[in-house]
């Protein structure tokens, strides 16, 4: 009986922990986030120019991918290239029809390090704005704030020099020093009207002799040690607010403060931004590379990078472009060990090999630079075809940035950004007869209308001349 009764005790009991737990509610769920950062808050408002469907014939093509094509047709319409090859294809009923026999058609050049709008023409301290100089770490600022839309470097750099594409970066007297932009290369009354569709920002960041100098006296770091120092001490706080943010995305709750340096860090964090490192000395570049899988973000290029040729396998084994002057050297102590077959070591290597400018007068010849190149690197003894040199300035640059989807090279499909060089481009002779944005005409040669100008020389003595 007794173990009847307690078998009966216990059932009874356990009914009523049964009925007890179902009335218990479930606990609550946290609440989701009622706020979003908004990651694109200036979006693009870029609209192309029109334009009409051209067929260019007969020239010798470049492709910007290594390829090249004698006696080429290339037919652009809608903004995009339509056809590729050779005397096959044809044009459209209406279509303009450009004879090039003797002439040159590349991708438009990609210039992936340029300051222009940020330090433009005329060069005063009122336009002086690449540089905030007032903290070492500045992931704060963004160069498009900057921008001056007027700038006539840019149709000096469209029509002198072929560029059609370039990133706009903040200098490099910060080790972060802000967001960068890229650009169309047309005119507009914004900059978010010039302001590439999509494409990622960058974020500018610099090793070496400039933040040093700098800071050295204000309190910053005043050695590379000190350097590395901080740019790590300002990663670890920028991991920490990922944490906090991904948590609060994820489960909501307290809504952490925001900041902007960090909104910036966590995208990169993220992969949603791309590092743009200023960087000469080949063993920094391996430091931070280090860095970079200490924390965990991937670097897109080494900018300046005058002694890439050093570390050339490590750079490829990275998958890091390695942006290079041709001959540029010795105007500091960390560019004293640059060689002229820089560029085409790297690209020997396996390497991302990429000409770029960062000097307003220097963008508009691009072209000759990566000529100086390719003769240095052929007299060293690497054997390179001229198309396959024109990857320098089309698809390498492309890549860097991630539009090389959409733009960098002339296949069917991408946007038609299109260059008519009047004679060889790696001729110090020859200039852009023609020049199309996104399959719009800005630039005509042989018409004084064609000439993009700035607003800010309508109006000026000797209006509308590009020199």
């Amino acid at each position: 009986m007794v173990m009847i009764g307690a078998r009966i005790v216990g059932a009874a009991v356990l009914a009523l922990v049964v009925a007890s737990c179902a009335e218990t509610p479930p606990p609550k769920k946290a609440a989701r986030p009622s706020v979003r950062i908004n990651d694109n808050p200036y979006p693009s408002t870029y609209v192309r120019y029109p334009g009409v469907p051209t067929l260019i014939r007969g020239a010798t093509l470049y492709d910007g991918e290594g390829g090249r094509i004698d006696d080429a047709s290339l037919l652009i319409a809608d903004g995009t290239v339509q056809a590729v090859g050779g005397p096959e294809v044809t044009a459209p009923a209406g279509a303009v029809v450009i004879e090039a026999a003797g002439k040159w058609v590349t991708p438009g050049i990609i210039d992936v390090h340029s300051h222009l709008g940020d330090y433009p023409s005329p060069g005063v301290e009122s336009h002086s704005d690449g540089n905030e100089g007032t903290a070492p770490a500045r992931p704060d600022v963004w160069a498009e704030h900057s921008v001056w839309p007027q700038d006539p470097g840019f149709s000096r750099a469209l029509a002198n020099g072929g560029v059609t594409t370039l990133q706009i970066l903040p200098g490099s007297a910060n080790l972060f020093g802000g967001r960068s932009v890229v650009l169309k290369n047309v005119y507009a009354r914004t900059v978010q009207g010039m302001k590439f569709p999509a494409a990622p920002y960058g974020l500018k960041m610099a090793c070496g002799e400039n933040p040093k100098r700098v800071y050295g006296g204000k309190g910053g770091p005043a050695t590379r040690m000190g350097n590395v120092a901080t740019t790590r001490a300002t990663w670890i706080k920028a991991q920490e607010y990922k944490r906090k943010w991904d948590r609060y995305d994820a489960v909501g709750g307290d809504i952490p403060v925001r900041d902007l340096a960090m909104d910036t860090l966590r995208n990169v964090l993220a992969g949603k931004i791309r590092v743009h490192n200023h960087c000469y000395r080949a063993d920094e570049m391996a430091i931070m590379i280090d860095m970079s899988r200490e924390f965990g973000y991937k670097i897109a290029a080494f900018h300046h990078a005058v002694e890439a040729y050093k570390i050339a396998d490590l750079l490829a084994k990275e998958g890091i472009c390695a942006a290079m002057w041709a001959d540029w050297y010795g105007f500091k102590m960390e560019a004293y060990d640059a060689i002229q077959e820089n560029i085409p070591f790297v690209d020997k290597a396996g390497g991302c090999a990429i000409v770029h400018s960062d000097d307003a007068n220097g963008i508009q010849r691009l072209n000759q630079e990566a000529a100086k190149a390719l003769a240095n690197g052929r007299r060293a003894g690497h054997v390179i075809s001229d198309a396959s040199a024109w990857r320098w300035l089309g698809i390498n640059p492309a890549r860097a940035l991630g539009i090389d989807d959409r733009t960098g090279s002339l296949k069917v499909g991408k946007m038609a950004d299109v260059v008519l060089w009047n004679g060889d481009p790696f001729s110090v002779y020859t200039r852009p007869e023609r020049v199309w944005v996104d399959g719009a005409l800005l630039y005509d040669a042989s018409n004084p209308r064609r000439r993009p100008v700035s607003d800010f020389e309508l109006g000026q003595p000797g209006e509308g001349d590009v020199k």
